[in-house]
């Protein structure tokens, strides 16, 4: 009776423990309020190389400059992602191997993305130009993460200005921004 008792209270325990895992994986997919992933998305065009113009700071490119970001298609019809930057402190290049999935339909530019195992984490384009390509707004699941990604790595004052208007209405510490310097070469 008391074995009994005890295996299921053992197996409620491991259920809710999968249940809170899986809400907090499935959590870090939302989106910060008012932002919504751009419509008719393209993968084909945004595929290639984009620079970090500018981001909020968080510990996994802490200390970066140099910062860039490769695309590519991946076997299984996910997107590679090769992370690429130059670490101010111990004056190395360093490279980080990811894997994105769209959340959605592919024409709807709101990916899932992992460096980490099964872990994802929301890539949400919400502005882009979709004329050439040439330069996209990306946030995460909250207002925490925040990056101006552009196919060259310097861009006009205009364009920075509306990045910074465009964040900071939609609840993004701007006054915080890191904007990367691009000296270090390969």
């Amino acid at each position: 009776m008391i074995r009994e008792s005890l295996t299921r209270w053992v197996m409620r325990l491991r259920w809710l423990c999968l249940a809170v895992v899986s809400f907090g994986l499935v959590g870090c997919l939302g989106a910060p309020e008012g932002v919504h992933p751009v419509k008719n998305f393209q993968l084909e065009r945004y595929l290639g190389q984009w620079y970090e113009i500018a981001r909020l700071d968080h510990s996994f490119e802490r200390g970066m400059s140099s910062v860039s970001a490769n695309y590519s298609m991946r076997e299984d019809g996910g997107v590679a992602v090769l992370n690429a930057g130059f670490t101010n402190d111990s004056q190395e290049w360093g490279e980080a191997e990811g894997k994105a999935y769209f959340v959605e339909t592919p024409d709807v530019g709101h990916l899932k993305v992992s460096f980490f195992g099964p872990f994802y984490g929301s890539y949400i384009i919400f502005e882009l130009d979709s004329v050439g390509y040439q330069y996209a707004f990306v946030a995460g699941m909250d207002t925490d993460y925040l990056w101006f990604l552009s196919r060259t790595p310097e861009v006009s004052g205009e364009l920075i200005n509306h990045f910074i208007e465009l964040s900071a209405t939609l609840g993004f510490d701007t006054e915080n921004l890191i904007f990367v310097d691009h000296q270090k070469h390969r």
